[in-house]
């Protein structure tokens, strides 16, 4: 039996669309779709531990959610505090998505907190759904002393919060020493292109952002499914692999393409996509076997709405919401 870390944020999403169809969606976002995804694999051979601030005025309804995944190993290691929980209003045309509010916020986590919480753990998926989880010293120190490896989707590391908590892009400062933290990185395309902004050709910045350090990279490219760059031997990904490229190797590449959804909610899709290829990139050295799962457990997200139900629907034991 395998633990596996998880570290992000449970927001609460307001989901609303320019359409005569449909009402707005109120239910659990951020992390919440990851934790569904973990439970929709295979729960008899690895569990997941939650390492979560809730805001008090959410953390009942928190509770209710977490204690509805088989997959979770415990609750203790949530801490509940007196901020008011996230909260995020997402609106979309059709399935493009043109505004997103952050409201309220929960403290970041110190290294002092964390490090009782990730003992034992035998890998961890770090997912900044706020982007304000841990600071740069934080994240360094999880490197420092975390023994196994480490996956972390970057996405709202590169956004700012506006006066009316509008996101948007922003640079990512230090990014080298951020890449630096994690064994397998997540992000889309738009933020690649962003990040390599200075280097000039995206994929080349990506080739060389693999390295010592950074052993894989994942690029969700949303319909047209996604890409990777991967170091020699990255797969499976395990603490030992982290010697290997003390001389880095030429680089590996590969795009997959997903079937095209005609409708549906991409919100989540890259949680869900993350977790998916986070247990496949620990589980086996196969990386287009890990690109294809969790490109298809994104498609499987966007035909279903919000994670009310979201694991069972991945394993096929129900219909469309």
């Amino acid at each position: 039996m395998r633990l596996f870390g998880v570290i992000g944020t449970m927001v609460w999403d307001t989901i609303r669309r320019e359409t005569p169809v449909g009402s707005s969606v109120e239910e659990w976002g951020g992390i919440s779709y990851a934790l569904a995804a973990a439970d929709a694999l295979t729960p008899s051979d690895f569990k997941v531990r939650p390492v979560v601030k809730l805001g008090r005025d959410l953390a009942e309804r928190g509770f209710r959610f977490l204690k509805g995944l088989a997959v979770v190993e415990t609750d203790e290691t949530i801490h509940v505090v007196d901020s008011p929980n996230p909260r995020v209003e997402l609106r979309y045309r059709g399935t493009e998505r043109w505004c997103e509010r952050l409201q309220g916020g929960v403290p970041a986590w110190t290294w002092e907190e964390l490090a009782p919480r990730v003992e034992g753990c035998d890998a961890l998926y770090i997912n900044f759904i706020t982007g304000y989880e841990l600071e740069l010293e934080v994240a360094q120190q999880i490197r420092r002393n975390f023994g196994g490896p480490i996956y972390a989707d970057i996405h709202s590391l590169m956004l700012a919060l506006g006066p009316g908590g509008e996101r948007s892009l922003k640079p990512l400062e230090r990014w080298a020493e951020w890449l630096g933290c994690f064994d397998a990185i997540q992000l889309n395309e738009d933020e690649l292109i962003f990040l390599s902004s200075h280097w000039g050709d995206p994929w080349a910045f990506a080739a060389d952002v693999v390295g010592r350090e950074t052993r894989l990279l994942f690029v969700t490219l949303g319909p047209a499914g996604a890409a990777y760059v991967m170091a020699p031997d990255a797969l499976p990904l395990t603490h030992a692999g982290r010697s290997v490229l003390e001389t880095p190797g030429p680089v590996s590449t590969g795009r997959l393409d997903v079937e095209p959804v005609a409708e549906g909610d991409p919100t989540g899709c890259g949680d869900v996509w993350g977790m998916t290829a986070f247990h496949a990139a620990v589980s086996g050295p196969d990386v287009e076997q890990a690109v294809r799962r969790a490109n298809a457990a994104a498609r499987a997200n966007v035909v279903h709405r919000g994670t009310s139900g979201l694991s069972n629907y991945l394993r096929g034991e129900i219909g469309r919401a």
